[in-house]
């Protein structure tokens, strides 16, 4: 198994930071970028190898690439995606399809996260679960959030940010366990998912393997600091956070 992080993104509410940066790229704790706290989680759990799609100012992480490789004792595979400031993520982690096989713990590059998601996610590994999503299932919700409506014995049956919060189970946190027994599935329904609509998010990939009758779990994190980065107020919530971890 190895790490795959999303990092293509424009992330154009973050500017001036992203004028020049790819959001994971942007600084959350001094110098430490959201990159740096996910590699360091990968590390702390044994993962050695490290996927990153790249795509908008993706010459800034190849140009940190072989620190961050020394820092954090990994070795960084970097994944084009071509489409990056066209279309939505979808499409960037279906450029990951191969890496899908090795089997992967999935992170987005937006998300400030500690060690315990990924150990969470590990721990549920097992009794036949091929895909688990990390899931708050304590965080208050409101309309922006990616949401999951889970039931018993059969994981999760919707994930949309277009549904009413009350009727949610949880928010997926951007967090998932891949195995390789299903990223030929997986790939597929990506493939599908972006035919449709490249603007479609790689969330709508999952719904398209439960439409499909594949089942997709959950792993709860608990009562877990934790923040996606989409704005301004958020970056600052991030460097509230990250300095915990």
């Amino acid at each position: 198994m190895i790490g795959l992080v999303l990092a293509a993104g424009a992330g154009r509410r973050l500017r001036p930071y992203t004028d020049t940066l790819p959001k994971a790229l942007v600084p959350v704790d001094g110098e430490t970028t959201v990159l740096d706290l996910t590699l360091g989680n990968f590390a702390e759990v044994g993962l050695t190898d490290v996927a990153v799609v790249i795509g908008y100012r993706g010459e800034a992480v190849r140009e940190r690439q072989a620190a961050l490789e020394k820092k954090y004792g990994v070795k960084l595979h970097l994944v084009v995606n071509d489409k990056a400031e066209e279309w939505n993520n979808a499409y960037s982690l279906w450029c990951a399809r191969d890496v899908l096989k090795e089997g992967v713990i999935l992170a987005n590059g937006d998300t400030v996260h500690p060690v315990s998601v990924e150990q969470t996610l590990l721990g549920a590994r097992g009794a036949g679960r091929e895909i688990v999503l990390a899931l708050d299932t304590v965080k208050k919700l409101a309309d922006e959030e990616m949401k999951v409506v889970t039931a018993d014995g059969q994981g999760v049956r919707r994930i949309t940010k277009l549904m009413d919060p009350a009727e949610a189970t949880g928010e997926y946190i951007g967090v998932t366990l891949i195995e390789p027994q299903a990223a030929e599935a997986l790939a597929d329904a990506l493939k599908a998912t972006f035919e449709r609509d490249p603007q479609l998010y790689y969330e709508d990939g999952y719904q398209e393997l439960v439409n499909r009758g594949f089942q997709v779990d959950v792993a709860p994190i608990g009562e877990v600091s934790w923040v996606e980065i989409d704005n301004h107020d958020d970056l600052e919530r991030a460097r509230e956070i990250a300095c915990q971890y």
